[in-house]
């Protein structure tokens, strides 16, 4: 099959003129978003507020094992300090294990096969973390699960289109990238509500059934899908410095993005637990949920792609458009900015107003929008054929990187206090964007020979 479904009269069924196969991918990835970011909305209140107190954390099998390791390398762990440790692993090797998932579906089992058992182990996973016996165990199967379905459904939207259809293929991408973030901005909302109203439990279980949907999702439009034989792929050797340089220079701005995401993704975490424990979530009467603050990044990752489409072809038209690199320390300033505000909120009161959070997220959901897509996007244009998927991945590994040394630094939030914190992530932001500034024409140069 090509992607396409065939109707009656011999006409061609498409999604949004794309072939048919995109609307199965993008409607299960947007169920697994859905259930992936609904959980983790809830997962570092859930530790901080039951799992890891007494009464609880005996109950979970193994964790006096997995906690001695953990603090036989970093030292003793609060409570708030474990779990932002924990927050942490999970969400760094979330991003790592796709590429080791990306291996065995291209060499062995087929992408199809990988993700309907990446979804199938995802399911489990939900539905075990309404359990404290089955804690560790619901975080592995997470992490496997994620491995074999996020790497390899991404690489299906791709398969629907041929090597030479870059637009059609970039169409592709950007519907598929509208339902992450349209999953990404639900999924808090409604786990975050179930958990209030019927426990953190409930939450869990909910993002569970969202992942069968998923799973159901892909099943109906298995048939529809690209598979390509599994084949052993030798390594492509580097042509030639020129070609060294580049993959130097694509490499060096992925660890200029670091800094930005260290900022960025402590929004699911420490920042969570300052805004339970320091905003009045009162707004005209209405108690919000807290989970519900990590909807609105997505939210504005959503509706702000129009404004900045406009204010990037105004400076192409007015002396130049920034060129990515540019982009990627504006999106870092922007962070620091976002990170300011708390700072602020912290200062003023020790009970701040709630429009402080709402405008530290609007602000992360701009900043994310000039540097992750735009890195992506570097990758695509600059990376030679055989090695463009080996760099794309290896771009995620900047997220497994951000990830564990978000949490590493989350555990310093009580011995810091709010106001030391968030100038830190401040600080790490702003370094960020004025390193990638300064190695903006250097590299570039580089990037555009």
């Amino acid at each position: 099959m090509d992607g396409q479904s065939a109707v009656a009269g011999g006409r061609t069924r498409t999604f949004f003129g794309e072939p048919f196969g995109l609307a199965y991918l993008s409607f299960t990835e947007l169920w697994e978003r859905f259930s992936y970011y609904g959980m983790t909305a809830l997962l570092t209140l859930y530790m901080t507020q039951q799992l890891l107190l007494p009464g609880h954390v005996e109950n979970i099998a193994g964790f006096a094992a997995f906690r001695a390791a953990l603090e036989g390398v970093f030292g003793p762990y609060t409570t708030v300090a474990l779990a932002s440790q924990i927050m942490g692993l999970y969400t760094g090797f979330v991003y790592f294990t796709p590429v080791l998932g990306g291996i065995i579906a291209d060499r062995f089992i087929g992408r199809r096969p990988a993700v309907m058992l990446g979804a199938v182990l995802m399911s489990l996973g939900h539905f075990a973390m309404a359990f404290d016996q089955s804690f560790l165990l619901a975080l592995f199967l997470l992490i496997t699960g994620c491995g074999f379905l996020k790497g390899n459904i991404s690489a299906q939207v791709g398969a629907l289109y041929s090597e030479s259809d870059s637009t059609g293929r970039t169409r592709g991408f950007s519907i598929y990238s509208m339902a992450i973030n349209v999953g990404a901005m639900a999924g808090p909302l409604a786990c975050g509500l179930v958990a209030q109203i019927y426990g953190w439990h409930a939450g869990f279980g909910l993002a569970g059934v969202l992942m069968l949907f998923g799973l159901v999702t892909y099943v109906v439009g298995y048939r529809a899908l690209v598979e390509p034989a599994p084949v052993h792929v030798a390594a492509a050797p580097v042509q030639g410095p020129g070609e060294a340089r580049v993959i130097f220079a694509l490499i060096a701005v992925m660890a200029l993005t670091i800094f930005h995401s260290i900022a960025y993704y402590q929004n699911s975490n420490i920042g969570l637990i300052w805004i339970d424990a320091h905003v009045d979530l009162n707004f005209f009467g209405l108690q919000f949920p807290v989970p519900w603050f990590n909807s609105i990044d997505p939210f504005i990752s959503i509706v702000f792609v129009p404004v900045l489409i406009v204010l990037w072809k105004w400076q192409q038209s007015h002396g130049g458009e920034p060129n990515e690199i540019v982009k990627i320390s504006q999106g870092a300033a922007i962070a620091a900015v976002a990170n300011l505000f708390l700072v602020a909120a912290a200062l003023i009161s020790d009970r701040a107003n709630v429009l402080f959070p709402v405008i530290y997220d609007v602000l992360l959901g701009v900043a994310f929008l000039f540097y992750w897509p735009t890195l992506l996007a570097l990758v695509s244009r600059a990376a030679s054929a055989k090695l463009k998927a080996t760099l794309m991945g290896t771009a995620f590994l900047s997220l497994f990187v951000s990830n564990i040394l978000v949490g590493w630094i989350g555990t310093f939030y009580e011995q810091l206090g709010p106001v030391s914190f968030w100038t830190l992530q401040a600080a790490i932001a702003g370094f960020g964007a004025v390193l990638a500034l300064v190695l903006a024409k250097p590299l570039g140069r580089i990037l555009q020979a």
